[in-house]
């Protein structure tokens, strides 16, 4: 009898044994315990850097040529700052990635390259006003015309309606919402994770990833909403300018790091990326985010060359035929443009000061959900033929 009862409870402890074992090996299938992970290594770093500064390069040469040649400050101050968005992008991905140490650092990061992106889609959609003249100039354009029904645009139920300053105030407000809402969200990600309640890729209902991520596509779904209602209203009078390119390459640096986002957080449940414990111990949101900011590192690179076709400065160059493009001063520190224009970093400067005050946002927000302009057409006096008609006189 006491034989049978030594059996049993060495058969016991044998049994917990194999289960602490087994438990241990599936808590540890999802981590990889090493000590190198390539986000922590120089090669890492050095690429990601390289593509980093020569984007960084790229773009601020391309912004120096606007502010170079700025001729049509209601149109040049919107691209610039369009432009803006590559070294901002890519210098932070980088920051963080030098920064690859603790969970929570890149979440401050990520937190200013956010509030950014939501200032880059109405940046676009006011250029696209400037291109036809402001508020007034479009109206002028589209009253008296009928909305056509359309699937694409789910604008069956208005049509045979006429387009009215309604229908641009929506769509300004749609991509104004989006700059309000990003901002607040990235505030809101920052408190929950001091409190432990975010991590990138948990879709648990008890954490805030789910619920901010629900509401960004929301928001950002009614913003591209906006901008598709615009172009559906004014494609035959922006044709010209080659929206759908520029919409193309915004809307890709834009929404397409979202989605790259997304899917690197789909991974994280399937268990392609897992958490790291080495020197430094990661969890598995936080080794996505270094992955999003190595890709996004080498993707600005390839924005800047696109952003620069798809906003040349050629077209705000004033040429005279007697006079050659650009002369230079030995000894100066300024340059002669065409006309006997002296452009000088002084100037430069100035223009640069002016495309970073965001006192025009702010009073087309104003304008835009204040009750009071709610039946006002804004006016605005279009620059571009004062602008040549000046230097061509």
């Amino acid at each position: 009898m006491d034989l049978i009862v030594t059996t049993m409870a060495t058969d016991s402890s044998m049994l917990s044994t194999t289960q602490s074992h087994v438990n241990l090996s599936t808590t540890s299938a999802n981590v990889v315990d090493d000590d190198h992970l390539f986000l922590h290594t120089v090669a890492c770093r050095a690429i990601a850097g390289a593509f980093t500064w020569t984007a960084i390069f790229i773009t601020s040469y391309h912004i120096y040529l606007h502010l170079r040649h700025y001729n049509v400050p209601s149109e040049q101050k919107w691209i610039v700052r369009l432009l803006f968005i590559v070294p901002i992008y890519s210098f932070v991905s980088w920051i963080s990635l030098i920064l690859f140490t603790k969970d929570s650092y890149y979440i401050y990061f990520h937190a200013i390259r956010d509030c950014y992106e939501a200032f880059v889609i109405y940046s676009f959609m006011a250029l696209c006003y400037e291109y036809l003249g402001g508020e007034s100039a479009i109206m002028a354009e589209i009253r008296g015309k009928y909305i056509q029904r359309s699937w694409w645009t789910c604008t069956c139920c208005l049509s045979n309606r006429e387009y009215t300053i309604s229908f641009l105030r929506f769509c300004k407000q749609a991509t104004l919402q989006f700059c309000l809402v990003k901002p607040l969200m990235s505030i809101v990600t920052l408190i929950l994770q001091a409190f432990d309640k975010y991590k990138d890729g948990d879709f648990s209902v008890t954490g805030g990833y789910l619920y901010l991520t629900l509401i960004y596509n929301v928001s950002v779904s009614v913003a591209l909403y906006g901008l598709f209602l615009f172009y559906a209203a004014t494609k035959h009078i922006l044709a010209k300018y080659e929206p759908v390119l520029k919409f193309l390459t915004v809307k890709s640096v834009i929404f397409l790091t979202f989605w790259q986002g997304v899917l690197l957080a789909i991974f994280e449940q399937v268990g392609i990326i897992q958490a790291f414990q080495g020197k430094t111990n990661l969890s598995v949101g936080s080794v996505a985010a270094g992955w999003q900011s190595f890709f996004i590192c080498i993707e600005m690179c390839l924005a800047s060359i696109a952003l620069r076709f798809a906003f040349p400065h050629e077209p705000y160059i004033i040429r005279e035929n007697y006079l050659p493009t650009v002369t230079t001063t030995v000894g100066s520190r300024g340059a002669t443009g065409p006309g006997g224009r002296i452009v000088t970093m002084q100037s430069i400067s100035n223009n640069l000061k002016e495309t970073i005050n965001p006192r025009d946002i702010m009073t087309d927000a104003i304008h835009n959900f204040h009750p009071q302009y709610r039946n006002y057409t804004q006016y605005n006096a279009h620059v571009r033929l004062s602008f040549i008609c000046l230097f061509c006189t």
